[in-house]
């Protein structure tokens, strides 16, 4: 008998993750599938898995196309009526799926978040996803919780469910028809940024998309990749760029020369700042957005063509960069809340 919710875990040489955190994700998703998608990995996660928990299913994909492609790949092939995509290094806790599953219920949301805390110190905010993210004018991606590198203390100050633009793909619950009708992540994305891109895609067909923080779990933080990571800057970099071109209403080319211009900014700050590695990252990212830039456009294109109505709301209208360095605010709760999107 199939069951409603998948709870899939994409695994690249994660063992030590799956030792550590697999068990209470058993323990505390007695009425899920549990699903491990391995990206072709190279320690011996598959043999830990196989004498361990041979009762769990195993989807091994042909190749590591990174975050994106791997969840692609493997999502054909599990039956569910929602997949909750799980980070190998997050710990869940006591009951954690049920209101993530109550808040799918609600008309016209097709995905969730939980709150998502710090494994490390278990009172903080985690930068990815913290307690549901929003978008400022310019495409900053920030969260309650955590604004741009700054997390905040759970004080339970944003306990409460509420619409957002785009939830953590470290712990996203998504409708499995809606995912497959979108087609899913943007492969070319490989890693980072591919829900945010994905999460716009469905703003864009007047979906919501919502945060439920009677949820809670702790996430390690950047387990695959250091966050710290050249290649990571790369990415996110490179990645902001694709969903720019790609989802921005109306013309595009005055949004993405900004874009630039902040992207030549933050490479001189790196150098500054004595690294030269994140420097040649944002030149590397804006080199590989040029070459891809017509197959971006044809993407747009038909984004357009599928388009409904725009649902805006998670859309903040200031400008997080300001409000961070020059108004000096460090928490959600202390922006404007009159420049959020309300429709």
């Amino acid at each position: 008998m199939t069951k409603e919710v998948a709870v899939v875990i994409l695994n690249w040489n994660g063992k030590t993750f799956l030792e550590k955190f697999l068990p209470k994700v058993i323990q505390f998703s007695p009425n899920a599938e549990i699903i491990i998608a391995d990206n072709q990995s190279s320690d011996d996660s598959i043999q830990f898995l196989k004498e361990n928990y041979s009762s769990i299913k195993i989807i091994i994909n042909e190749s590591n196309g990174g975050f994106a492609k791997g969840y692609n790949d493997a999502l054909k092939k599990v039956n569910s009526k929602y997949y909750l995509l799980l980070n190998s290094d997050i710990e869940v806790t006591e009951g954690w799926l049920d209101p993530l599953v109550e808040s799918l219920k609600i008309d016209n949301v097709v995905a969730c978040q939980p709150k998502i805390l710090s494994f490390d110190q278990k009172n903080r905010f985690e930068h990815a996803g913290a307690c549901g993210g929003f978008l400022d004018k310019n495409y900053y991606p920030f969260c309650r919780g955590r604004i741009l590198e700054n997390t905040e203390i759970d004080n339970n100050q944003y306990d409460f469910v509420q619409e957002i633009f785009w939830a953590s793909g470290a712990c996203l619950l998504i409708k499995a028809d809606v995912f497959h009708k979108l087609g899913g992540f943007d492969e070319d994305f490989f890693a980072h940024m591919e829900e945010i891109d994905l999460c716009w895609r469905l703003k864009k067909r007047n979906y919501k998309i919502y945060v439920n923080p009677n949820s809670i779990v702790y996430h390690v933080g950047g387990g695959t990749l250091n966050y710290m990571s050249p290649f990571k800057t790369y990415l996110n970099f490179r990645n902001s760029l694709f969903m720019i071109l790609k989802n921005h209403e109306g013309f595009y080319f005055f949004k993405i020369f900004k874009r630039l211009l902040l992207d030549g900014i933050a490479g001189i700050l790196f150098l500054i700042q004595g690294s030269p590695k994140h420097t040649i990252s944002v030149i590397k990212a804006h080199f590989s957005f040029y070459k891809l830039f017509f197959k971006m456009l044809n993407k747009r294109n038909k984004i357009k063509q599928e388009s409904t109505k725009f649902n805006r709301i998670g859309l903040y209208k200031g400008n997080i960069l300001w409000a961070k360095y020059f108004k000096k605010i460090n928490s959600f709760s202390k922006l404007n809340l009159r420049l959020f999107s309300k429709n």
